[in-house]
């Protein structure tokens, strides 16, 4: 099965027409922006290091616990359904810079949205924003088979924004479903986003 692009605010089944889909693989992309050029030449531009985080929330949209935001420092919820890859530290090259491992059928019954976010890593001291970043992405991939299931190009202007969220995995009776969301924030850390949920 081909992947489906996806724009803002669309929805899609995930499990329904995907007997069996059990493991999924959420990957994130992005790659630093053109840098600009000084009048001596090409301008160096700094490492943008973005972040990606899952953030576990109930059915009220609640996080219940901080061990249910899945991120760089927090790698894993307690039962290990949500695993984050590990950081990324400049977003250079091909394919995902992070992926967050999801077994759908083990999340948690108190869990009914796993928020996927990035953020700029020291933005504010960094001076830096998502105007930096061109490229970003989320997809949805078959962790059993590796084909991508739904793809969602972040291609919004975010200037000024420090933080994405980019779309979330969310239970619909039995099923789970995927929604592209890909709205800006301004958090200058993830506990800071994590925050607007408690």
């Amino acid at each position: 099965m081909a992947g489906i692009n996806l724009v803002k605010g669309q929805k899609i089944d995930l499990t329904k027409g995907n007997a069996g889909l059990t493991n999924v693989v959420v990957g994130l992309g992005w790659d630093p922006a053109e840098p600009a050029r000084g009048f001596f030449g090409v301008k160096k531009q700094a490492n943008v290091d973005c972040d990606a985080s899952a953030i576990l929330l109930s059915e009220g949209g609640k996080l219940l616990n901080k061990t249910n935001l899945v991120c760089f420092h927090n790698k894993q919820n307690p039962n290990n359904s949500v695993v984050h890859s590990g950081d990324n530290l400049t977003g250079d090259g091909d394919g995902d810079d992070e992926q967050i491992k999801v077994n759908l059928k083990a999340i948690p019954a108190d869990v009914n949205r796993v928020l996927v976010v990035v953020n700029i890593y020291d933005a504010v001291n960094r001076k830096q924003d998502f105007g930096m970043i061109k490229s970003a992405y989320i997809r949805i991939i078959n962790g059993a088979g590796g084909s991508e299931l739904v793809r969602f190009n972040l291609t919004d202007n975010y200037t000024g924004f420090t933080a994405l969220i980019c779309g979330e995995l969310y239970r619909h009776g039995d099923e789970w479903k995927f929604a592209a969301i890909g709205e800006g924030a301004h958090a200058a850390h993830i506990n800071q986003l994590a925050e607007r949920y408690i």
